[in-house]
């Protein structure tokens, strides 16, 4: 009796998976093509389907929205197949195309092309987007461990590597906006099609990619036991790979070369395969493919019923919007089982000062003047010191004594308290939360705060209340955080994971709001990128001297508490200390302070992931001046960001949030490197 209910309940799970998610997809096939900005009957689409005529209503169907159609099924299965191989030979349940930073690298090798080689379109960009592809997903297997790597340390390193290329994409698309006028909808993932060749190019090539994929199913059953079970079982395990590799990065590279970077549909889909008790890989292919479709049609569904307009939402966006919940619930689903590792900290090494601290700090504060002085009396015509002393001192040089005060000067002093407030903020989550990774970018509150500062910009209010989104931006991301992280007790690595999460989220609705709001490509990635251009003392005076006087003296009152609490919860409480609401109150000032630099500059990541470190590099992890360090050394790092924002390539100018991420990514991944190394070791 048993068997015959589990017999029974195998065969409608298996109706279920393969039969009702092709009828679904099918009811989505028709639904899809009949959405449009011209309403179609059910009659004229399904005759245009079966009996064409030679009329415009037909025409639309056949080559406008069935194509459309189309190459979303032939994406979505593409990339969710692509997540079942990842997902397996890198032994990582939070593994795709999205979560390893493999989009980043496709998106950035097709802008390149797109620029210096257009030759290359022809192919539709496949070969840089294939080789990108293929680049960084070695280079995040490499630096997260390779095969003794965990889940967490791989989805930080395809974070980080995002961030870095991200940063490259927008340095290509800011100065060679002609070149790239396209490329902001279909980096934002977008399913619009004019034709059929779209679907010609990339249909022979997904079959291709299916095949070895059906080809490997059984060697990756036998490579999911493990690789020293499928080594004795004769299995060629570096062999298999590669060859698993090249076959998801290939399917990746198709789909992204076609219909740019869309994410997380091959996290979605094989979870929820897996989910229904599908372990075999030929079913678990077949059936991803086909959910992945599924995933990927109705969100461009979706996305055409909220905006009826039919102005194009980002269908890549959609699905982060899905995706990234479906991450936080994966992520706090398998808290116990997937990532028990406590300890993340990184070896970010030491170095002996010949100096005492008080000395130290008193040497970061004349870099810091030196800076400023240097900023203010550099143009484009590179160090002018004497004209711009002679110009501040001296009646007689107006235009320049006018340029140095109200144009230079301002912005490096915004520059200066954005970045000094970033690094407080980062060293004060990196305190209560005991994580070395913690970063106001890294958990979600700048991108929480971009979002707040953003739909104010959209809703056309005043700037005046661009601070205020921001606040309500960052408090809520921060609210979100904290509470998914105190269901996983603050586990470290959990928190680092549920804010990429969180960061995603709110990365899409910043896409959609650019779109929608049809910002100038430039001007919007200029301050997503954050940058410093043309910065007032309005902007210093409203965004940024409150916080700086009110907050952070105020944590400076308390950093007895982060000491304390970097002894652990037992032993603070032991100590009197009321750890859960220290806590959250310390967090929350650093949240805000996080909010006050984002409605200054825009969102800038790595500022308060860095400085702390160098801080704590050079003067040690328990010293009582790592507060003001940390902050000397942020500003000092904005303000050198800004100077080289524009002199590097003048007359144009480098946003400066891109130069402080492309120092801080690599830095990032070295420390991870290092660590995974020592570790080895």
């Amino acid at each position: 009796m048993k068997d015959a209910f589990l017999n029974v309940n195998k065969w409608l799970k298996t109706a279920f998976t393969f039969g009702g998610g092709a009828v679904l997809l099918v009811s989505l096939l028709f639904l899809h093509i009949n959405q449009g900005s011209v309403d179609l009957s059910w009659g004229v689409v399904w005759n245009a389907l079966v009996a064409p005529e030679d009329i415009i209503e037909h025409h639309t169907v056949r080559y406008l929205r069935l194509p459309r159609a189309v190459m979303g099924i032939l994406a979505g299965g593409s990339l969710a197949v692509s997540g079942v191989i990842l997902q397996t030979i890198t032994k990582n349940p939070l593994a795709s195309a999205s979560t390893l930073g493999i989009h980043s690298g496709t998106y950035f090798a097709v802008a390149v092309s797109t620029i210096f080689l257009p030759a290359s379109l022809p192919l539709q960009g496949l070969l840089p987007a294939f080789l990108g592809g293929l680049f960084t997903a070695l280079l995040v297997y490499g630096l997260a461990g390779g095969t003794a790597a965990n889940p967490v340390r791989m989805v930080l390193a395809g974070m980080v590597v995002t961030i870095m290329f991200s940063s490259f994409t927008s340095v290509l698309q800011i100065f060679y906006e002609n070149e790239t006028a396209g490329l902001f909808l279909w980096g934002a993932g977008t399913l619009v099609q004019n034709d059929w060749s779209g679907v010609q190019f990339s249909m022979p090539l997904i079959v291709i990619g299916m095949v070895v994929a059906f080809f490997l199913a059984k060697q990756l059953d036998i490579f999911r036991m493990g690789e020293d079970v499928a080594a004795s079982l004769g299995q060629q395990v570096g062999r298999i790979r590669m060859i698993a590799l090249l076959a998801a990065v290939l399917l990746t590279a198709v789909t992204v070369s076609v219909v740019g970077p869309i994410g997380f549909v091959g996290l979605i889909a094989p979870h929820l395969i897996k989910l229904l008790g599908f372990r075999n890989h030929f079913s678990l292919v077949t059936a991803s493919f086909i959910w992945g479709a599924n995933v990927l049609l109705g969100a461009d569904v979706l996305a055409r019923w909220v905006d009826p307009s039919f102005s194009e939402l980002p269908v890549g966006a959609i699905t982060a919007l899905i995706g990234a919940p479906w991450l936080i619930w994966l992520v706090l689903r398998n808290r116990s089982r997937q990532y028990g590792e406590k300890n993340t900290a990184m070896l970010a090494g030491s170095v002996r000062l010949p100096l005492q601290g008080g000395w130290f700090i008193a040497g970061l504060v004349l870099l810091l003047i030196s800076a400023i002085v240097v900023g203010a009396a550099t143009g484009n015509n590179g160090i002018q010191l004497t004209q711009s002393f002679s110009a501040v001192f001296d009646d007689g040089q107006e235009f320049l004594r006018n340029m140095i005060f109200q144009l230079r000067l301002p912005r490096l002093l915004v520059a200066a308290l954005s970045g000094g407030l970033l690094a407080v903020s980062g060293f004060v989550f990196q305190g209560v939360l005991r994580n070395p990774l913690a970063d106001p970018s890294v958990i979600g509150i700048t991108s929480g705060a971009g979002v707040g500062a953003l739909l104010v910009i959209f809703s056309a209010f005043s700037a005046a209340f661009i601070p205020l989104g921001a606040f309500i931006g960052a408090l809520a991301a921060f609210l979100v955080v904290m509470g998914l992280s105190y269901r996983a007790n603050f586990q470290p690595s959990l928190l680092a994971l549920l804010g990429i999460g969180v960061s995603a989220f709110g990365s899409a609705i910043i896409q959609i709001v650019v779109v929608q709001a049809d910002m100038a490509v430039a001007s919007a990635l200029t301050w997503l990128s954050g940058s410093t251009y043309a910065k007032s003392w309005e902007a210093l005076l409203y965004y940024l001297l409150g916080p700086m006087l009110l907050l952070v003296p105020l944590l400076y009152l308390q950093i007895r508490n982060l000491n304390v609490l970097s002894l652990g919860d037992e032993t603070a409480k032991g100590l009197g200390m009321k750890v859960s609401r220290t806590r959250f109150y310390m967090a929350l000032i650093a949240s805000l302070l996080a909010a006050a630099s984002v409605s200054a500059v825009g969102t800038i990541s790595f500022v308060g992931l860095l400085a702390p470190h160098a801080a704590r590099i050079l003067l040690g992890s328990g010293h009582k001046q790592l507060l003001p360090a940390s902050a000397l050394i942020g500003a000092v790092l904005l303000v050198i960001a800004d100077i080289l924002s524009r002199t590097l390539l003048v007359p144009k100018e480098i946003p400066s949030g891109i130069l402080v991420a492309l120092i801080g990514a690599p830095y990032f991944l070295w420390l991870m490197y290092r660590s995974s190394h020592v570790k080895k070791a």
